[in-house]
């Protein structure tokens, strides 16, 4: 397995916000694998946090294992992607079984972003509402498009995206993890750049700050990660702070190619 601990400096701040008396969202990073986990638990009491956090659990430990016994060039985009699949699959099977047998868990879920970084590329895989973003030099895109009935209205022509900031029932998700018996997720690879900025964050963040806030945030506070991290909460909750705010903020520092799979190449032209 590669070791990505000198290629990617992580930063992450995690609030219940000015309104919750809890924190449901969980959070977890490892920069040596090249992995980060963000998910926004739903339903009754606790619950919520109880499914955020076995989605994160789960994926964290499976990835692990998965990762361990595979050499560079076999961690290509297509076999990322299906791990981020199957692992996203296991969590929603093993929360909706927990919530089917345990009556204060009923109806419980999460959303869930996971990212994974390998050989210049980043394999994402999402459901639900909680995103993922790109600075890329001063430009920040939204990369992840959300699991939503307002994504939904938005691309079908009903309301615009300045419309959107101020529509009721903006949090009614499409799609998440443990409601159903199966969900799939959504996954795609990118390529990645050197200085590159991702933004994990769950729907707090971006239902108080808008992306010109964030992108402008990011920007000025680039060379200073953690301290950017802590300024995003702190604006979302300048700004009412309506719900749990989470952020994975992580840098590439440098290019990481699978160093095998170029020996591989190069050997073959001998």
């Amino acid at each position: 397995m590669v070791n990505l601990s000198s290629i990617l400096e992580i930063a992450t701040a995690t609030h219940p916000g000015m309104v919750r008396s809890h924190n449901e969202d969980s959070i977890a990073a490892d920069a040596e694998m090249g992995l980060a986990v963000l998910a926004d638990g739903m339903g009754g009491y606790n619950a919520g946090e109880v499914a955020s956090g076995i989605a994160v659990e789960l994926i964290l430990t499976e990835m692990k294992k998965a990762l361990a016994g595979k050499a560079p060039d076999e961690l290509n985009g297509k076999e990322m992607e299906r791990l981020l699949s199957e692992h996203a699959a296991k969590a929603n099977g093993t929360i909706y079984q927990a919530a089917q047998s345990q009556p204060q868990y009923s109806g419980m879920g999460t959303t869930l972003v996971i990212a994974l970084w390998h050989d210049n590329r980043l394999s994402v895989g999402h459901i639900g509402d909680s995103r993922l973003y790109r600075l890329r030099g001063d430009a920040l895109e939204q990369i992840t498009r959300d699991h939503s009935l307002l994504q939904e209205q938005i691309d079908s022509g009903m309301i615009s995206k300045e419309q959107a900031r101020y529509a009721p029932n903006k949090n009614l998700v499409t799609r998440a993890v443990g409601i159903d018996p199966e969900v799939e997720a959504e996954v795609h690879t990118y390529a990645v750049q050197p200085g590159d900025i991702y933004l994990l964050c769950s729907d707090g963040l971006p239902d108080m700050v808008t992306d010109e806030e964030i992108e402008l945030t990011l920007s000025s506070l680039k060379a200073n990660l953690p301290l950017a991290a802590e300024q995003l909460v702190q604006q979302a909750n300048d700004n009412g702070g309506r719900d749990n705010i989470s952020v994975i903020l992580v840098r590439v520092l440098k290019d990481f190619p699978a160093r095998s799979g170029w020996l591989k190449k190069l050997k073959s032209w001998f």
